[in-house]
């Protein structure tokens, strides 16, 4: 679990972030970010119901990116709001792989220092 103070909860922010925000896609989650006037870096998951059913899927997901998330927040740039927005294909991938996933989509936009 990130700490609350790293989380995106309320729509309003989420909206912040949907409505001027960059953006990397791939066929597996779009990655969205939007500078903050904060200084650190919170997150968001969008994980829709088409991505699988059971909820235990969608969560176990959504806990391998928190804690890459957990892994790589230390050398990114602080001070943005980022939201991941993931696809079915994402299930076919393992761990590893999600990793490097993220950490290529964090590179494409200029997230590390």
């Amino acid at each position: 679990m990130l700490p609350k103070a790293q989380r995106l909860t309320r729509n309003k922010e989420f909206d912040f972030v949907f409505k001027g925000g960059k953006s990397h896609y791939s066929d597996f989650f779009g990655l969205k970010i939007k500078k903050n006037q904060l200084n650190l870096n919170r997150f968001g998951f969008v994980v829709s119901i088409k991505v699988s059913k059971k909820a235990v899927l969608r969560n176990r997901l959504k806990r391998q990116v928190r804690s890459v998330i957990r892994e790589e927040n230390e050398t990114l740039k602080q001070g943005f709001d980022c939201i991941f927005i993931f696809f079915p294909l994402i299930l076919d991938k393992k761990f590893n792989e999600i990793r490097e996933l993220i950490k290529n989509s964090f590179k494409k936009l200029n997230m590390y220092n």
